[in-house]
């Protein structure tokens, strides 16, 4: 095998492939200069063309001011009173105004087109070469004509006498190759003038170009394109709410999941934030008004976490994160723990209760055993009753028996007021549940601790409204904070493991605005903080024949719900509250 054969094959080099670049730059800049030299040569052409025929008028308007100027009375005399000589009055004349004029030639002609004066001495007394009727007729006469002196200029006036009669004429002419000479020399100028333009456009075209580069990052029109296709796909295939504003605070894009997430359709685009989404922290912290790192904020009926990062052309791309269910686990977590703490508690009661009845059973004390564990079936069943007879609904009901226990356990005592009445009309009766059970629960964090701390809870209907009241004795809220603590993400507490605080009360507020209704703090009757929260249209119309008569009257003054004989567990965790908030 020849070597040839055995080295190793060499790669071909590449050819330089000449043709139209690909950079947006480079064709920008291409497509700028073509226009620029064109538009340049084509304006260059139309001041060209029409400067020939310039020139030539003002070659014979020149001529003729000339010709009229020389044709006075006086020379009109000169013609008639003497003969036609090279010395004569007439060509002494002509001559004189060709010279300071720097005409071409001055020839004065009679009637009869015979000449009395001429550059050439030899040509006074022959007949002009051209025809003379038009201008001894009366007229004037402008026109470009070859002669005895070759092309000129020419320029023609009547001669008249001291009465008017036409007794002659005056034709001047100018050198034509002086008016080309003009034309030649204008071009120079004019060139050096389109150059400079030119000049200007082009590095105008390059520094619009290079900014161009810049902001396109040097990419090829196919590279933009591929760019454009993929941003589309991944806007839309993410399973985060993208919503890009620009500089006025704009929508300029959203994605599917954002449209999703706020509710919103393909129309918000190009309207502003405030106007889409409505005054409220949403739209504050989309439009930069509130700033921080996983802000959240309520949406409807979702809990969003939001992330704002500006753009160099002063709008900003904001991202969101749908924590509703994360959120609702974490609460659950949080009512489930409430509920074994009661549970515990109620595992230490209910030990203390069988040691008691252990010991009265040891000392043969039988008939106090008796009585004793009547007693303890006896408070519970009717600290059970008491809770029923005021609220009606079963999970409500509930709801309010397991707050209980964890209230006795926390050292509150949880007290139902005595004007308390709730049917069993509610038409969604989970999202009482979830009020009630973020009222309880911010109202358990302000009061415990503090000797004597006891929560009120009342319920009144009017009509199909229902107006809730929950009253504390803790430090109360003071009057600049009433709406602060209504905002998504305040609270004054230090965040849960499982995620944010400060969304408690605004699910309240939100929930009570959605039926039309208000959820409002003022000051407590005996001190404290006494929320309020109005539902309209939350319960159905009456059913006579299913209406409830009137329970059996209950023990005048307040119910007691958290007596130290706690309620039974099953009771207290019947059900567990919707999102329980938290902001104070």
């Amino acid at each position: 095998m020849s070597p040839a054969q055995t080295s190793p094959a060499r790669p071909l080099a590449r050819r330089r492939r000449f043709g139209w670049p690909q950079r947006v730059f480079s064709q920008v800049l291409l497509m700028q200069l073509a226009i620029a030299t064109g538009v340049t040569v084509l304006a260059t052409g139309l001041f060209l063309a029409p400067l020939s025929a310039q020139l030539d008028d003002q070659a014979m308007r020149r001529a003729l001011a000339i010709a009229e100027t020389t044709a006075s009375p006086r020379l009109a005399a000169d013609l008639t009173g003497t003969p036609p000589s090279a010395r004569g009055p007439v060509q002494t004349e002509a001559e004189r105004i060709r010279t300071s004029t720097g005409a071409e030639y001055v020839v004065v002609m009679d009637t009869r087109g015979l000449r009395w004066s001429h550059t050439d001495p030899a040509q006074i007394g022959r007949r002009v070469s051209t025809d003379p009727s038009a201008v001894l007729a009366g007229q004037e006469v402008m026109e470009i004509d070859s002669g005895t002196l070759g092309r000129s200029a020419r320029g023609k006036a009547p001669l008249r006498d001291a009465d008017g009669r036409i007794v002659g004429a005056v034709s001047v002419g100018i050198e034509y190759d002086s008016v080309r000479d003009r034309l030649l020399a204008a071009i120079p100028g004019l060139l050096a003038y389109a150059g400079g333009a030119l000049a200007v456009g082009a590095l105008a075209a390059y520094l619009i170009s290079r900014r161009l580069q810049r902001q396109t990052h040097d990419l090829a029109f196919s590279d933009i394109s591929a760019l454009l296709a993929e941003r589309e796909a991944m806007l839309h295939g993410i399973r985060e709410g993208v919503v890009a504003i620009d500089r006025t605070g704009s929508v300029r894009l959203m994605n599917d999941e954002a449209q999703r997430l706020l509710g919103l359709g393909p129309e918000a685009a190009g309207r502003p934030l405030d106007e889409v989404l409505g005054r409220g922290r949403t739209a504050d912290v989309l439009a930069g008004r509130v700033t921080g790192d996983d802000l959240v904020t309520v949406q409807g009926h979702r809990v969003l976490i939001a992330n704002r990062m500006p753009t160099d052309d002063g709008g900003a791309v904001a991202t969101l994160r749908d924590r509703t269910e994360l959120e609702r686990l974490g609460r659950e977590l949080d009512s489930t723990r409430g509920l074994i703490d009661a549970l515990r508690a109620q595992d230490h009661e209910h030990a203390n209760r069988l040691h008691t009845l252990l010991g009265l059973l040891e000392l043969d004390m039988h008939e106090e055993a008796v009585e004793f564990v009547t007693e303890v079936v006896g408070v519970h069943r009717a600290t059970a009753e008491q809770v029923t007879e005021k609220i009606h609904d079963p999970l409500l009901a509930a709801l309010l028996v397991g707050k209980a226990t964890v209230a006795a356990e926390r050292g509150v005592s949880l007290r139902l007021s005595p004007e308390s009445l709730l049917p069993d009309r509610l038409v969604d009766p989970r999202e009482l549940v979830t009020v009630v059970g973020n009222l309880i629960d911010n109202a358990l964090d302000a009061v415990a601790g503090a000797p004597g701390a006891r929560i009120e809870v009342a319920f009144r209907t009017e009509g199909r409204t229902v107006v809730l009241r929950v009253t504390d004795s803790g430090p109360g809220v003071p009057e600049e904070r009433r709406e602060l603590i209504f905002t998504e993400g305040w609270s004054t507490k230090e965040p849960p493991s499982h995620g944010k605080r400060g969304l408690g009360l605004a699910f309240v507020r939100r929930l009570a605005e959605r039926r039309g209704g208000t959820a409002r703090v003022t000051d407590g009757r005996e001190g404290g903080a006494e929320f309020t929260v109005v539902l309209p249209d939350a319960l159905t119309d009456p059913d006579p024949a299913s209406e409830p008569g009137p329970g059996p009257a209950g023990p005048a003054g307040t119910t007691a719900i958290d007596s130290t004989d706690s309620t039974d567990s099953t009771a207290g965790s019947a059900v567990a509250p919707e999102p329980a908030g938290e902001a104070r």
